[in-house]
């Protein structure tokens, strides 16, 4: 059941996670001016890094308190990137011997997603 409470620890894990997000993008651009997207595989890497390592001790210490989950695993690795969600999403999947239903996300997340930015700039010309 969604309520108020779930939805203020996600907003304000998710503030905090976006504006380290814009912080890490500017420390990244500050010494990086090249034409690959560095700071976003960064990032992308770090949160990925981040959400393992919460959920890891989340699991170890047997925290069952669903607040901590939402706080920064929703809230903060999904404001600083959704690159992570879809990493453990498909870690979890792998683990748990769904190999093909892991390769159809990757491969339609990765269309699809490119598709869909096409598209959006394609109907706004």
């Amino acid at each position: 059941m969604i309520t108020l409470r779930i939805l203020l620890l996600i907003g304000f894990g998710g503030g905090i996670g976006s504006i380290f997000r814009y912080l890490t993008a500017s420390l990244v651009h500050k010494y990086y001016a090249g034409i690959f997207p560095l700071a976003t595989l960064l990032i992308n890497v770090l949160g990925s890094f981040l959400i393992g390592i919460i959920f890891g001790a989340i699991e170890r210490h047997e925290l069952s308190n669903p607040d901590l989950k939402f706080l920064f695993i929703t809230g903060f690795c999904g404001g600083y990137t959704t690159f992570s969600a879809f990493a453990f999403e498909n870690f979890s999947l792998f683990q748990s011997n769904e190999t093909f239903t892991a390769l159809a996300y990757i491969g339609l997340s990765l269309f699809l997603g490119l598709f869909a930015t096409w598209a959006g700039i394609a109907l706004v010309k």
